[in-house]
């Protein structure tokens, strides 16, 4: 499905430069990898602040409304070690993540360079890509090390990927999951594509507003199938 917002319906043929989200993005949120991650970062919010699992996702929630990422919220108010974070709440099981040779290809065959632009890391990028049969598809990957640990969707994390890559933004096309992720992308010149779930997913670890498809003028396209989309682009 290619749903396109009544307003902003734009042609993608000038793009020479593509940029993918990963998590949830570049994998159906449907194999629940991410729902992995979330349990962890729970976890290490619990073992951190001795809340019980309901308080402490309740404060790792509104860290990651406040601050962008849960990571964010507790290197400001706990002073974590972000290095002890990322290895912690990566160490999951890949396996749920399928081969996609026809996303690969399509990726493959779009006309100019690829990047990943994730609030994860690259290890995790890089395990992702294995599974999907892409390790080489990407130029760069650009993580929240390379970030400063500041993430998406602070405007400081967008313009110091497009200043180290020599990146146009009007010349460029973000895909991301998260609606949030792409308004400083749009106010930048950047064409924007939504990759949602299907609309009758549902997961305990998935909280309504994380699977909300924005209607705004910042989102340009939306799509639950990414390989599609991208062989049918405007």
């Amino acid at each position: 499905m290619n749903d396109l917002t009544p307003s902003a319906a734009r042609s993608l043929s000038h793009v020479t430069d593509w940029v993918f989200d990963l998590d949830n993005t570049l994998y159906p949120r449907t194999c629940n990898l991410f729902a992995q991650i979330d349990v962890r970062i729970t976890n290490y919010v619990m073992d951190l602040t001795k809340l019980d699992f309901e308080a402490a996702r309740d404060l790792q929630k509104s860290y990651y409304r406040e601050f962008g990422t849960t990571l964010n919220g507790l290197m400001h108010q706990h002073k974590v070690d972000a290095e002890h974070f990322l290895n912690t709440v990566h160490a999951i099981d890949y396996s749920p993540v399928d081969p996609h040779p026809d996303l690969v290809e399509t990726i493959r065959a779009l006309p100019g360079r690829k990047f990943i632009l994730t609030n994860g890391d690259t290890s995790h990028a890089r395990s992702v890509l294995t599974r999907l049969g892409g390790d080489d598809l990407f130029e760069h990957v650009h993580d929240i090390r390379a970030m400063t640990f500041v993430p998406k969707p602070h405007r400081a994390a967008y313009e110091g990927f497009f200043a180290l890559y020599g990146i146009d933004p009007t010349r460029a096309v973000m895909f991301d999951d998260l609606e949030k992720n792409l308004v400083v992308p749009h106010d930048m010149g950047m064409a924007t594509v939504q990759v949602v779930a299907a609309p009758d997913y549902r997961h305990e670890q998935v909280e309504a507003w994380e699977l909300d498809r924005a209607l705004g003028a910042h989102v340009h396209h939306v799509t639950d199938d990414l390989a599609r989309f991208l062989r049918e682009r405007p």
